[in-house]
């Protein structure tokens, strides 16, 4: 049932001038909005505390009113949950937990009815260590011709007791576990760059290139507009998997190009995933999450015959701050001009703390921060940001609740935590559940509305206070974080010089403050704590605060952004 644009385009009746802008030879992903949907935390249909894809086919309306264009589905498919869900054991079912095919297949035609695409997550690195082929390289022993689809490895010592490298797993410890035989005798080692139960595909093996392109056809014939590539960066590893050398190798991780990471040789994949994306119709994308040392290797992903985006996590990552935000949003734009891609704009996602907490507190702590800070100060922060990412050319992702002000949950207790990573010493920080609590609907009790039942499970517990921070509870509140992202999602698309394109005109503005133009639009930041005068550049938009214009001039608020139409 192969959807065509037709099928994934708005009704008539709703289109908006924005719209009909969009040319199938521009293409859609190009000035796209794109909200992600963590499915265990977005809507739980049946009452057991987990999310699940008929929670979200019922909220899809919610989306549409939002004025997103596309829906990215974080990993749903059959697997043991050992890192909610990005160990796959069949990446053709749909885990019980979240529903069955028939329910994608339901979410993807409703989906499409509203006018919205549908992305979904391919997590090509690892399988999970109960896939089959897996499962078979182990019970058939050394001989088994299913190890050339992993990395399976003779270990170093006098009786193989050590590791075949020094390489770390980016959870913690050595990225190597060994094997059992059948007789019962030690055996070889296999590679995990995250959790054991996540074993490394090999991807010189033809078998596993086949398998994959394989699994692009069948999401894609069941009408998926896109995938969104997990670890695209970590498929192909150096020849001989040779030593780093080195300790502390998750330190490098991001500043240097590793044996494991940004090998030049992903790119051969990508380039034939790009062809079978192209044969089929409705413009189908390819998204990479590509951590690589710098912007100019990142655009090396989406260069015209490889993938369509790639996500920005250096800006992701910068601090609220205008010099350091001008300078990685002209790094950005430069670097992906030369290949004609368009630049991604992203604030959060279910790896990082929310960008309301991360800017509550002192910058320079990173992406992943365990205390709250200054709340009021994280959210106003938060949504000046939200307006400045809105307002530059490209994609812009949205990651569930950002819309809501929602922050961190940093004082989750830690016998409800489920990170695998917070229970592996020098992995990742092992803090990503804070991000992950499940999103409040409605209701004054736990779990918001998330659940069909009031005092119903959530998976994870929400706090008291999210109650008036509900959809509810924002929605007709001119003044709260909801219908801000409404207002400024509906200007997105009545401005034809927002969106799409390559550039900003950057105009003179006092130290700590940035201001822009594209075309007849002005966006200007305040980054400090303090209100700043400057001539008003037109006439007043949407604010992410109160923003005074007094006889030609305008005052901007402490920590805030304005749109204005010149």
């Amino acid at each position: 049932m192969t959807q065509n644009l037709a099928d994934t385009s708005r009704p008539a009746a709703d289109a908006t001038a924005h719209e009909a802008t969009v040319s199938a030879s521009r293409g859609w992903w190009r000035d796209a909005v794109i909200y992600q949907v963590y499915p265990r935390s977005f809507a739980d249909s049946n009452g057991d505390g987990m999310g699940d894809l008929p929670g979200i086919r019922s909220r899809l309306p919610y989306l549409r009113d939002l004025g997103v264009d596309a829906v990215w589905l974080s990993p749903f498919y059959a697997s043991p949950q050992a890192d909610a869900g990005y160990d796959v054991a069949d990446y053709r079912a749909v885990d019980p937990m979240f529903g069955d095919l028939t329910d994608a297949d339901a979410l993807i035609r409703d989906a499409h009815r509203l006018g919205l695409r549908v992305i979904v997550d391919l997590v090509p690195n690892h399988s999970s260590d109960r896939h089959e082929w897996f499962q078979r390289a182990l019970r058939e022993g050394p001989d088994s011709p299913l190890r050339e689809r992993y990395h399976f490895r003779p270990g170093k010592g006098v009786s193989g007791e050590l590791p075949p490298n020094d390489w770390e797993s980016i959870f913690g410890g050595p990225a190597w576990t060994r094997t059992e035989n059948p007789d019962g005798t030690p055996g070889d080692w296999y590679l995990h760059l995250f959790a054991p139960e996540q074993p490394d595909f090999n991807w010189d093996s033809p078998a596993v290139a086949d398998e994959f392109r394989s699994i692009l056809r069948f999401w894609l014939d069941m009408g998926v507009d896109g995938f969104r590539i997990d670890v695209a960066h970590g498929l192909v590893k150096a020849p001989g998997l040779p030593d780093i050398g080195g300790a502390d190798q998750l330190k490098l991780l991001g500043n240097d190009v590793m044996p494991f990471f940004d090998q030049d040789g992903v790119h051969e994949i990508y380039r034939s995933w790009r062809a079978i994306l192209d044969e089929y119709p409705g413009q189908r994308i390819g998204v990479a999450e590509a951590w690589t040392p710098t912007v100019q290797r990142t655009a090396n992903y989406v260069r015209p015959d490889e993938l369509h985006q790639a996500f920005n996590f250096q800006y992701l990552g910068t601090d609220w701050d205008a010099a350091a935000l001008r300078e990685v949003i002209d790094l950005s734009l430069d670097s992906m001009r030369p290949v004609d891609a368009p630049t991604t704009w992203v604030l959060s996602n279910h790896d990082v703390t929310r960008h309301a907490t991360r800017f509550a507190n002192e910058p320079g702590l990173g992406t992943q921060i365990r205390t709250p800070g200054d709340r009021s100060l994280g959210l106003r922060r938060a949504r000046a940001a939200t307006l400045l990412m809105l307002a530059l050319p490209g994609s812009a992702y949205v990651y569930q609740g950002e819309e809501l002000g929602l922050p961190d949950v940093t004082d989750l207790p830690d016998e409800v935590r489920q990170d695998p990573s917070f229970f592996r010493q020098a992995g990742q920080d092992g803090y990503r559940d804070g991000c992950r609590v499940p999103i409040p609907w409605s209701g004054t009790e736990a779990p918001y509305g998330f659940g069909p039942v009031a005092g119903g499970p959530s998976w994870l517990p929400q706090p008291a206070e999210w109650a008036e921070l509900s959809v509810e509870a924002q929605t007709g509140d001119p003044t709260s974080t909801l219908e801000l992202y409404r207002s400024a999602l509906a200007v997105r698309r009545a401005q034809p010089d927002l969106g799409a394109g390559t550039d900003v005109e950057w105009l003179d503005a006092p130290e700590g403050t940035l201001a822009f133009r594209r075309g007849s639009f002005v966006c200007t930041v305040n980054t400090t704590g303090q209100p700043v005068r400057i001539p008003a550049p037109g006439r007043l938009l949407l604010g992410s605060a109160d923003l005074v214009v007094d006889g030609g001039e305008t005052v901007l608020a402490p920590d805030s952004t304005g749109w204005w139409a010149v």
